[in-house]
């Protein structure tokens, strides 16, 4: 497995950005996935602000550099019916700031023409600050599946520019399949993420996703064939949040976490 490896924010979701990045190079990990502000449906997650507050950004920045971890992906960029992509100018200048490889996107429109449009803008404004976009596919949301995503950013067809970041949870709990991933064009697939779960899935896909995934090989995914059906080289990272083991101390969840998938992944 020669796939570099990011420690996503929802691992450690106790973390500030600063910490984050300390946790990621403690395990290893060349990058990090970050929610460049904090959440209400992360409840756990201090508070901190890199996106108003420049010279905390720029502390952040030399953080990044000194402990030799890059921004893989940023968090939150959310599309719903009232959305206007201009409201996303400052934390579009934030990631570009911090040199974001891409940006994720996640739709809740429910009307398919103007997500689209939504979308399409959203890209261009994306662009405009030299960042690539990533849309993450969710069931509960109204890009439920890898089909759904493919459609989406084939409209704006920009291929290697704006693509799909493929979760592996929520690509086996919108019923997708590796075989379908594996067929799909691959200059449209940007980014993976890893962690592993049991076959059934809950009544709550919320909890699951954003606090009770299990580490890897203690469920049923395929994680070493998840990155066999991912184009070659593709940027992964291990979003395994797991909030019953808060109490652990925050780097040493973040090495269990990176370890378990690693040691999945050389099976």
């Amino acid at each position: 497995m020669t796939n570099r490896l990011a420690l996503d924010h929802i691992t450690t979701v106790d973390a500030t950005p600063a910490q984050l990045a300390r946790a990621a190079s403690a395990a290893g990990c060349g990058g990090i996935c970050l929610f460049m502000e904090p959440m209400a449906v992360l409840p756990v997650m201090p508070q901190f602000d890199i996106i108003g507050d420049t010279r905390a950004r720029a502390d952040f920045k030399r953080v990044l550099s000194d402990c030799g971890v890059v921004l893989d992906l940023a968090y939150p960029f959310t599309l719903a019916g009232r959305t206007d992509p201009l409201g996303f100018e400052q934390a579009l200048e934030c990631a570009a700031e911090l040199e974001a490889g891409f940006i994720n996107v996640l739709a809740y429109d429910r009307e398919p023409a103007r997500r689209t449009d939504v979308f399409g803008r959203f890209c261009e404004r994306a662009s405009a600050h030299g960042l690539r976009v990533a849309v993450e596919f969710y069931p509960p949301s109204q890009v439920r599946s890898l089909a759904e995503a493919l459609d989406l950013v084939r409209a704006v067809g920009r291929p290697g520019q704006v693509g799909i970041n493929v979760d592996l949870l929520h690509l086996m709990r919108s019923g997708g399949t590796l075989e379908e991933l594996a067929a799909t064009p691959g200059e449209y697939i940007l980014y993976g993420q890893l962690c592993d779960g049991p076959a059934t899935a809950p009544d709550d896909l919320d909890a699951e996703a954003s606090s009770a995934r299990r580490l890897g090989g203690e469920g049923d995914f395929d994680l070493a064939g998840f990155v066999r059906a991912l184009p070659v080289g593709t940027p992964l990272s291990v979003e395994i949040p797991r909030n019953h083991a808060l109490a652990e101390p925050r780097e040493a969840r973040a090495m269990r976490a990176v370890e378990s998938v690693r040691s999945a992944l050389s099976r």
